[in-house]
């Protein structure tokens, strides 16, 4: 006799949830291994740093494992984990403090490599709501997030992002639903017009990527200075200088990496925040391509360079499937 696949699977996580209950750690890595990678994104959406969604991730993880004996299936495991792991990001930006950021990225702020997005398991949740899940990490929209005050940030994950309803929120965070409802509205208008989503990586901003690397690898100052757009603004997290405008990008790129010598750089097309990105490797002393960091762009619907943020952190690289020298 066969039975249908939804029941096949309910069964085995029953059967699975019943031996992690009894001490087996295989068999709970197993029951939240379709939902590991979505948790990893919704801390790196509160978070904004790569760094500290992994520690938050690990951390709720154990928590889960250590308190499985509290899980009574009243509401799916999804919501569950989801409980644990907000709560541990909220402890997470208590733990930065009230200091308040000024104008700017935030200090802690990292790109996300977009080959984690691929990562999503398609079984864990709607079609649909992982497609939004992959877009809506756009570096705008994290940003945007971390200005929020954190309670006003996890409502507004959990109900626009993850399609928790108002009752599901208030149980997931201890809030009443007209609570979760005001927050919601308090941060709606506190984004404003800041997209939630990315515009499709297409042909356009491939293009764009290409085409800088190109310029770059040639030292061709007015090449680059054709892609960028008038307004265009270079950030550099977690300094909070920034440079402005065409003319002040092109002098930057002309005199200041590599004293102007672009061609000794290397750069590498990659992908973060579902947007275009460069790894940038420098030589050393010994003339060897040591990874410094990463550029990612942000490339308007005419194809124009906007917006470039670039982090010089060659620890991620390991996170981008990139190697520490070439």
């Amino acid at each position: 006799m066969s039975y249908p696949a939804a029941t096949v699977v309910a069964v085995e996580s029953e059967e699975l949830l019943a031996a992690a209950r009894d001490g087996d750690g295989d068999a709970f890595a197993m029951l939240v291994a379709p939902h590991r990678q979505a948790l990893h994104v919704h801390c790196y959406r509160m978070l904004g740093s790569l760094d500290d969604a992994d520690d938050a991730l690990q951390e709720a993880l154990v928590r889960a494992w250590r308190s499985l004996g509290t899980f009574e299936g009243r509401a799916p495991l999804r919501h569950w984990l989801y409980r644990i792991t907000t709560t541990t990001c909220l402890k997470a930006i208590g733990a930065r403090g009230r200091t308040p950021q000024p104008a700017g990225e935030p200090a802690w702020l990292q790109p996300y490599p977009d080959r984690h997005l691929d990562r999503l398991d398609p079984a864990a949740g709607d079609p649909a709501l992982l497609a939004e899940q992959r877009d809506s990490v756009t570096l705008a929209f994290v940003v945007a997030l971390q200005r929020l005050p954190a309670s006003q940030r996890a409502v507004l994950l959990l109900r626009e992002v993850l399609s928790f309803t108002a009752a599901e929120t208030g149980a997931l965070l201890d809030l009443t639903v007209p609570a979760v409802n005001s927050a919601l509205q308090r941060a709606r208008v506190t984004l404003g017009t800041v997209p939630t989503a990315a515009v499709p990586f297409g042909p356009a901003e491939k293009q764009a990527a290409e085409r800088f690397v190109d310029a770059w690898q040639r030292r061709d100052i007015a090449a680059l200075a054709a892609l960028l757009r008038a307004d265009v603004i270079l950030s550099m997290p977690p300094e909070l200088l920034t440079f402005t405008g065409g003319d002040a990008l092109t002098e930057f790129f002309a005199t200041v990496p590599a004293e102007g010598r672009l061609e000794l750089i290397d750069l590498v097309t990659v992908r973060a925040n579902g947007q275009p990105a460069l790894a940038a490797y420098l030589p050393d002393s010994t003339g060897t391509c040591c990874g410094y960091g990463i550029m990612v762009l942000t490339v308007d619907p005419g194809g124009a360079i906007a917006q470039i943020t670039a982090f010089p952190l060659p620890g991620v690289f390991a996170a981008f499937g990139l190697p520490a020298h070439r």
